[in-house]
């Protein structure tokens, strides 16, 4: 496959994931014929929306959203995938923490705005941070799942979990009921909602003994922002199997539904070379391992989900983002200070 590069400078920042833009009124404010959302994975959620956007006359802007999340502006962090529901664009937070860990909380959230808010102004965005709830969600449904997670080494255990129940005790931190000394760090990279208004998250880490992908379905996420919540169950866990080369770890790196009810994604490393990645020093089979774009059907009866390679996109570590729209493939990669849209 042959990509074209498009490079733009948005608040000097990297960009994680990649929606394409539904609304018309949104288009047509900017006079573009289409569009993507894109989250920067450096800041609070209300300081990171941006747009990329194919204007009429053919050239690609960027454009830095202005938004505001009210009480919550300032207190989430490395907001991660995006996915499109009933009028609304949500952002997911890794649910991670740094490298060397411990888990922080400020990454524990789920935000929303309505699309065509962003034709007009400063787009209102609400936040809810659920505070290790869906941490608590995700890792039961692990406990229960017909295969086994990948067991976390023990400096993994000690910094991401340890760590995080040792300072949220020493804050007298409600949340701490919430985590269990075996329980894995998560770190969430992609979402998609289903035609049933249930969401499947893609998790980097962890993933299966056998070093392949783990997807695991949410229900009742626009619940958590009723004035009285309703927090999100966990209803099934599954394995993204066929798309793992051998010998090596791979997590999802982002997700996107496709019109025949399935589902195209990015597989890829767990963790980043060269950072100081705890993940990686423990398994240091989830390092060096090139992006690989795939599709997969809709989780059906069982646990295992057959995947395809649509494209191999070495030498390409570092994919974040995809999009297939109007017969073009849409990718965005994690650089330094810049955002790569790529265009195949």
């Amino acid at each position: 496959m042959t990509l074209r590069l498009l490079e733009f400078v948005v608040a000097g920042n990297e960009a994680s994931d990649l929606l394409p833009v539904r609304s018309a009124e949104l288009l047509r404010a900017y006079g573009a014929r289409r569009g993507f959302w894109t989250v920067l994975d450096e800041g609070p959620v209300e300081r990171c929306l941006a747009l990329l956007l194919e204007q009429d006359d053919d050239r690609w802007v960027a454009h830095h959203v202005v938004a505001d999340a009210g009480g919550e502006n300032g207190r989430t962090e490395d907001g991660e995938a995006l996915a499109h529901h009933d009028g609304w664009v949500y952002v997911f937070g890794s649910h991670f923490g740094s490298k060397a860990g411990p888990l922080r909380p400020r990454r524990a959230f789920v935000a929303r705005f309505r699309e065509d808010d962003a034709a007009t102004g400063r787009v209102p965005v609400q936040v809810v941070r659920n505070r290790f709830r869906i941490h608590r969600a995700v890792n039961d449904a692990l406990l229960k799942a017909p295969f086994t997670p990948l067991p976390p080494g023990d400096r993994v255990r000690t910094r991401f979990i340890g760590e995080t129940v040792s300072r949220g005790t020493a804050r007298s931190k409600g949340w701490v009921s919430r985590l269990v000394l075996d329980d894995l760090p998560l770190n969430i990279e992609a979402a998609a909602f289903t035609p049933a208004g249930t969401v499947l998250l893609g998790l980097r880490f962890p993933v299966t003994a056998d070093g392949e992908p783990i997807l695991v379905e949410l229900a009742g996420v626009p619940g958590m922002f009723d004035a009285t919540p309703v927090w999100p169950d966990a209803l099934g866990a599954y394995v993204l199997t066929g798309v793992t080369p051998p010998g090596v770890l791979t997590g999802l790196r982002a997700m996107a539904p496709t019109p025949d009810g399935g589902y195209a994604a990015i597989v890829g490393s767990i963790d980043a070379l060269g950072k100081g990645s705890v993940l990686l020093e423990d398994h240091p089979a989830g390092g060096d391992v090139a992006s690989r774009h795939v599709r997969f059907p809709a989780p059906g009866a069982g646990h295992l989900v057959r995947g395809e390679l649509v494209a191999d996109l070495a030498p390409f570590h570092h994919v974040e983002g995809l999009a297939e729209l109007d017969g073009s493939c849409f990718y965005v990669t994690d650089e330094d200070h810049r955002v790569a849209l790529w265009v195949g």
